[in-house]
């Protein structure tokens, strides 16, 4: 790949106009090192299963170029440009400090495995390995940080806003689907640096609703408007002007005088020049603090975003342990998980209208569990609430193959999730309009933050 052909590929895929030394375009959804959902696989002579993780692009110019200025080998600096992206691949990444340090150490180690680790990288990793390091460091809640508080993250539906979420806590923390009004409840997200803590309030896509359901939906986005800090606005790039919904949530902005971010998703499908009008046309219409075009499928940019909002936080103590990355408990995202696989594999053949309850969250010990997470296995029974009998029967499948194949995909992120076993048992129950039921309601889980 030489260097034009790099930039290109830089511009059209990252906005930069820029000669990289590598790029890496992953193909399939990883998370520290983890298939977070199996793609499409092929298969090798003896029957293994192959999976392609994506594409590596290296530029030979630039990185021998790199090579020289760094004072070591071609071979060292093509080696070490695979490994960082072969990581990218699988999910690590360095936009954080902790993220950082993690990924770092993955890198040393692959390149001592291959002979190509300098001395002072051996060592720190043969004779430091039971040293404390700086990723042991909590800071606990309470401390004092430079930046704290709260964000709002506001959105039309199916706009990014988990996907973002996603991506900044490095985990599942709220389920991602392209089906619109996926998220339900407010959920919360933590981002720590060591000088640096926000907590990131997810809230349902607002949209027109429905149902009491959708009232409660919406209520509670602008109830975390309210209470929070700052508000990040997200819009979808692709529109080249603010909808109804945009400028009913920039009213709802103006109304409570809040400090505002807009961040313009999707910057990876549209280009520089397309910008321009979209920013213009959003700045005509409130003053926001910054403006920032970012990809949350790909990570362009949310590096930037995330400073843009730590310089509008105040000085104050942590909300949570610096270790925390979500108020959830387990129980309440492996509802999610489950919900999500619900709405992946009914695809349009099931709406909206399904919830999921957990019926029993056990956790089994064996005899030499050291603490409380050194679980043998977590045994959970969960009941699939839809609204009519037509619906249980898709959700069930021909001989009980679709609920099947919910319950694996489910189990399998929820292991990821636990770090153990996990034994899923589902239920399916039908309950005619109970997205209008308060009672129903209330025992699913959703409630006004008003009240």
């Amino acid at each position: 790949m030489d260097k034009d052909t790099i930039r290109e590929l830089n511009k059209e895929n990252r906005g930069i106009d820029k000669e990289t030394d590598v790029l890496s375009f992953p193909m399939a959804e990883t998370g520290n090192g983890e298939l977070m959902e199996e793609p499409d696989p092929e298969f090798d002579e003896e029957g293994n299963k192959i999976f392609n993780l994506g594409d590596i692009i290296i530029c030979p110019d630039v990185a021998i170029e790199h090579a020289e200025e760094y004072g070591h080998s071609n071979e060292r600096e093509f080696a070490f440009l695979t490994a960082h992206s072969l990581l990218h691949l699988l999910g690590y990444d360095h936009m954080m400090k902790r993220d950082e340090k993690i990924m770092t150490r993955l890198q040393k180690m692959l390149m001592m495995k291959i002979g190509l680790a300098f001395d002072d990288e051996v060592y720190e990793l043969n004779d430091h390995q039971d040293e404390a390091t700086e990723d042991n460091i909590a800071y606990p809640a309470g401390s004092i940080c430079s930046h704290c508080g709260y964000v709002s993250i506001l959105g039309r539906p199916n706009v990014g806003k988990s996907t973002l979420i996603n991506l900044i806590t490095g985990m599942k923390v709220a389920i991602v689907s392209h089906k619109p009004q996926t998220t339900r409840t407010n959920i919360r997200a933590i981002y720590n640096t060591d000088d640096t803590q926000i907590i990131f309030t997810d809230t349902p896509g607002v949209h027109k609703p429905g149902s009491k359901l959708g009232k409660i939906m919406v209520g509670n986005s602008f109830a975390s408007a309210k209470n929070s800090d700052v508000i990040l606005l997200i819009a979808d790039g692709r529109f080249k002007t603010p909808g109804d919904i945009e400028k009913q949530l920039i009213a709802k902005i103006k109304e409570n005088n809040k400090k505002a971010v807009l961040a313009i998703n999707k910057s990876d499908d549209i280009t520089k020049e397309d910008l321009l009008p979209i920013i213009s046309s959003y700045a005509s219409l409130y003053d926001f603090s910054s403006i920032v075009p970012i990809s949350a499928k790909t990570g362009d940019n949310v590096d930037v975003l995330l400073e843009e909002l730590s310089k509008l936080l105040p000085e104050g103590p942590r909300m949570f342990d610096s270790e925390h990355m979500t108020d959830q408990t387990e129980r309440e995202i492996a509802k999610e998980l489950i919900r999500e696989q619900l709405l992946h594999f009914t695809n349009q053949e099931v709406p909206h209208g399904i919830a999921v309850e957990i019926d029993q969250f056990e956790e089994k010990y064996d005899d030499n569990a050291k603490d409380e997470y050194d679980r043998d296995i977590i045994v959970i029974k969960a009941s699939i609430i839809c609204e009519r009998s037509t619906h249980k029967g898709i959700i069930l499948g021909k001989n009980g193959s679709m609920i099947k194949r919910i319950g694996t995909a489910a189990r399998k992120n929820i292991e990821r999730m636990t770090g153990c076993k996990v034994f899923l048992e589902l239920f399916v129950k039908v309950r005619e309009d109970w997205k209008n039921n308060d009672l129903m309601l209330n025992s699913f889980g959703y409630k006004s933050e008003d009240d």
